[in-house]
């Protein structure tokens, strides 16, 4: 298996670095997580470990507990956020998976019952949105040193 290296300068590596801003929602020693500009439903946000890794594949096991641990609190928080009936959590590998940027990164999407997903891609959130659902999402999170 031969898996294309790892390009630092790809979107998400610029924001780790803060090149490019972002509406952060959560933050620890090994992720970030933030809003999607390109939301498929309001509240998309995603999970990027800070450790550089293309892909799943490429990816050190040790960088997978914690970035798992953040989407799982960042999803519940997502949740609760905009009372979503449920959520999607997705993760691409290559183009023939649906990757787009090349850095491990992990989609927490809310749905609902009946209302379909917007197309990915499509443009750009209005940033003063974006800000005011990272707000919510960082207002449902636990309390550090809690669940």
């Amino acid at each position: 298996m031969t898996i294309p290296a790892y390009d630092p300068n790809n979107i998400f590596a610029k924001i780790l670095r803060g090149e490019i801003p972002s509406h952060r929602v959560y933050e620890d020693a090994h992720v970030i997580a933030f809003m999607d500009v390109m939301p498929q439903a309001d509240g998309h946000t995603l999970v990027v470990p800070k450790a550089a890794s293309r892909g799943l594949l490429d990816a050190d096991p040790a960088v997978l507990g914690p970035l798992f641990t953040a989407v799982q609190k960042v999803a519940g928080a997502v949740k609760t956020a905009f009372a979503a009936d449920g959520l999607v959590i997705t993760q691409f590998n290559e183009p023939a998976g649906g990757q787009t940027v090349f850095h491990l990164h992990v989609h927490v999407i809310p749905r609902y019952e009946g209302v379909p997903l917007r197309q990915h891609g499509r443009g750009m959130a209005d940033p003063a949105v974006l800000a005011a659902h990272a707000e919510k999402v960082r207002a449902a999170l636990p309390a550090p040193g809690t669940a």
